[in-house]
């Protein structure tokens, strides 16, 4: 008997990226902290540099009005809104957001904003007009989210109708305003999905959007979110670094990823964050002599690399969230680091992001304990990397033939790999080679 269930492959993505995100890089901006005067005109005048670095997306945290009942230090968090439809006067006018977005836009630089959609300022504007938008506690007060410490805000409940319908109309207001190209959800998961599905569909009918969601979920990119956070990449990389944790979960990770999400779905891969830098330690005290080989593996392995504000400037103290503390900006090393990946990320297709790029190939060598080596190739480029994740230095063996070919590092130096062969890797070192010429990295 014919079976009657209809068992062809589905693709359950149903949303469609921007093709300005083939091999982009996403640049988070802490508008308080970036400039000396923490405003949107100031900051303005770092797009051409960011621009020189490679910045394809610039990711401003929020730029609402910031609550003052109970809020934390004496500026407050940014992701305490009072109003949605208010620009932070901290930062500038309606007006300064505007032109910002425009001159980025005029350098081929998009703009998405963060959006908090999961909780309000204790004295946000729907406080008093619509109290029963939110959640509340088993006295029926005011609720801040479970189990945090975040006492300066209160959720919503989105089992209302007419809220949801507000905070949709919310967004639209500044793609339509402002010309925004996307959002930055914060805590994405609390929110349910079908909420961010129709607000999704509703932004496309205006423009083609770029979604992040603050969140580890494969479902999201279902019908929603064309990117989400690799948290567990960053956990496992720095417990790595650490000495916590064998490279073993770093292949789990990107098992993981390959096999569960859609081949559509960005990964954002980073070392550093807001929550991160603020609350865990710099990029230097998360990774330490590992800074390097993290980094390489955010650029240029599968996912999409960000760049949190002040890290190209080697930034050594961890930014304060409730007040300013404004960074020091200087020509540094890991700016150029990271100059120089972008423009092989850039250069080579086979590195670009998501459904435009290859999958990683793990390439097995003598020395897996310490030793995590890849190729990614396309019918147009292959680049093989191999990263010593351990204090000690070794001598790693490949067999594999799909290495076999004529390959270039940073300096133009050439390299015939031929199976088998053998690389000298120093302590936390990397090597980076493109195949038939180009740029790659071979320092350490």
């Amino acid at each position: 008997m014919a079976n009657q269930t209809d068992y062809s492959p589905q693709d359950l993505v149903k949303i469609s990226t921007p093709d300005w995100v083939r091999d982009a890089v996403i640049y988070q901006l802490n508008t308080r902290q970036f400039t000396a005067e923490g405003t949107f005109n100031a900051a303005r005048k770092h797009l051409p540099r960011l621009k020189s670095l490679g910045v394809d997306v610039l990711w401003l945290m929020p730029i609402n009005s910031i609550g003052e009942k109970n809020r934390k230090g004496s500026l407050g968090s940014p992701y305490a809104v009072k109003d949605y439809f208010a620009v932070n006067p901290e930062f500038g006018t309606l007006e300064d957001l505007k032109v910002f977005v425009s001159e980025s836009h005029n350098m081929g630089v998009r703009v998405i904003i963060d959006w908090v959609a999961n909780h309000s300022a204790w004295d946000n504007v729907l406080v008093e007009k619509h109290p029963e938008w939110y959640a509340r506690d088993h006295h029926g007060q005011f609720r801040p989210t479970p189990w945090w410490d975040w006492d300066d805000i209160i959720d919503f409940d989105y089992r209302h109708k007419p809220l949801r319908e507000y905070m949709a109309n919310a967004m639209v207001y500044w793609v339509k305003e402002v010309d925004i190209d996307g959002f930055r959800c914060d805590v994405a998961g609390f929110v349910p999905n079908d909420f961010w599905a129709n607000v999704r569909a509703e932004l496309e009918s205006i423009k083609p959007v770029l979604m992040l969601a603050e969140w580890e979920s494969r479902d999201l990119h279902f019908d929603s979110f064309d990117m989400t956070y690799a948290w567990s990449w960053n956990e496992t990389m720095h417990k790595i670094a650490m000495g916590k944790e064998s490279i073993d979960r770093l292949r789990r990770y990107y098992s993981w990823n390959e096999k569960s999400f859609p081949k559509q779905a960005l990964r954002m891969t980073f070392v550093s964050n807001h929550d991160k830098n603020a609350w865990d330690g710099t990029q230097f005290e998360q990774f330490g002599d590992a800074l390097e080989a993290a980094i390489v593996l955010s650029v240029l392995g599968e996912g999409i690399p960000l760049i949190y504000n002040g890290q190209e400037a080697g930034n050594t103290k961890r930014l304060a969230f409730f007040e300013r503390d404004p960074i020091d900006w200087r020509a540094h090393a890991i700016g150029d680091f990271y100059h120089s990946l972008i423009q092989i990320k850039k250069a080579h297709s086979c590195l670009h992001n998501g459904q435009w790029g290859a999958s990683m190939i793990p390439i097995s060598n003598n020395k897996s304990a310490q030793v995590f080596s890849f190729v990614r190739q396309d019918k147009n480029s292959k680049v093989f990397v191999v990263l010593n994740f351990s204090a000690n230095a070794c001598y790693v063996r490949f067999s594999d033939t799909i290495l076999s070919g004529c390959y270039a590092d940073l300096a133009g130096t050439s390299e015939t790999f031929s199976a088998p062969f053998t690389l000298n890797m120093p302590p936390w070192g990397y090597r980076v080679f493109i195949e038939n010429g180009g740029a790659a990295s071979d320092e350490s």
